[in-house]
């Protein structure tokens, strides 16, 4: 599907905007316990970090950077391929777009980027394709299943375990615009002044959130010294509540 420059630049800009007004506000409303459940602080402990500091830059720099790829996902890539393809949103779970024509029903997931999943993802992903055709079958078209990856350079068929095929990058985009530039227009109509505004706003929030979870740290998990109180953090981390429970009523 062809779309005119402005109307391109327009999205783009509208899609950025909706980026950084989610990342500000998943970084206002993270909670530093939150994210210290999920990580190992016996690795903290291995690799030699001495202050809290170092833990508080480690975690939110690690879980800001998983969580930014899927907000990037849901609010750039996705919006963006729905509304260049031509296509409509899909009527099953777990598919995006669906774009047919007189002989053939394409339906298309749209993925941030060609990550390896699991098995138990791709067979997932395999019925939900599934269910869809099934859903179909009627129509008597050709069905189609596409995974898109939005970057990337990955590209296989249909096999006996999925009935889908993997786009990436470039092809994907070409496929569902038949715009062979499109990935380069992309990030072409990016608008840096956008950007940095953006940026400058996410800094602030930054290192106010950084001052607020050492603060926490710091009085949760430190000694009266200054130094991690590696015992207290794994007891958060990973100790029993059931186990807890269990010796205190013994004792009794």
């Amino acid at each position: 599907m062809k779309i005119a420059s402005s109307d391109l630049s327009d999205l783009i800009l509208s899609c950025l905007k909706d980026f950084h007004k989610r990342r500000l506000e998943r970084l206002n409303t993270l909670r530093l316990k939150q994210v210290l459940r999920r990580k190992n602080p016996y690795l903290f402990k291995a690799v030699g970090t001495q202050s809290a500091p170092e833990i508080v830059g480690s975690l939110l720099s690690a879980y800001i950077s998983s969580s930014d790829e899927g907000i990037f996902g849901d609010a750039f890539f996705e919006p963006i391929a729905k509304a260049v393809s031509g296509g409509v949103v899909s009527p099953n779970e777990g598919v995006d777009i669906a774009i047919e024509t007189k002989t053939k029903y394409l339906a298309i997931a749209v993925k941030s980027g060609p990550n390896q999943y699991n098995a138990s993802q791709k067979k997932r992903q395999n019925d939900e394709f599934n269910a869809l055709r099934s859903r179909l079958m009627k129509l008597k078209k050709q069905f189609d299943a596409l995974l898109g990856h939005c970057y990337g350079q990955l590209s296989t068929e249909p096999s006996k375990s999925r009935i889908y095929r993997d786009r990436s990058g470039q092809e994907f985009w070409y496929e569902i615009t038949g715009d062979k530039n499109f990935y380069l227009k992309l990030i072409e109509l990016m608008n840096d002044d956008v950007i940095n505004t953006h940026k400058h706003d996410y800094k602030d929030a930054w290192e106010q959130a950084v001052n607020r979870y050492l603060r926490e740290f710091t009085n949760d998990f430190c000694l009266e010294s200054g130094a991690i109180n590696w015992e207290k953090l794994v007891q958060f981390n990973s100790g029993s509540k059931s186990i807890k429970a269990a010796v205190s009523k013994k004792k009794r």
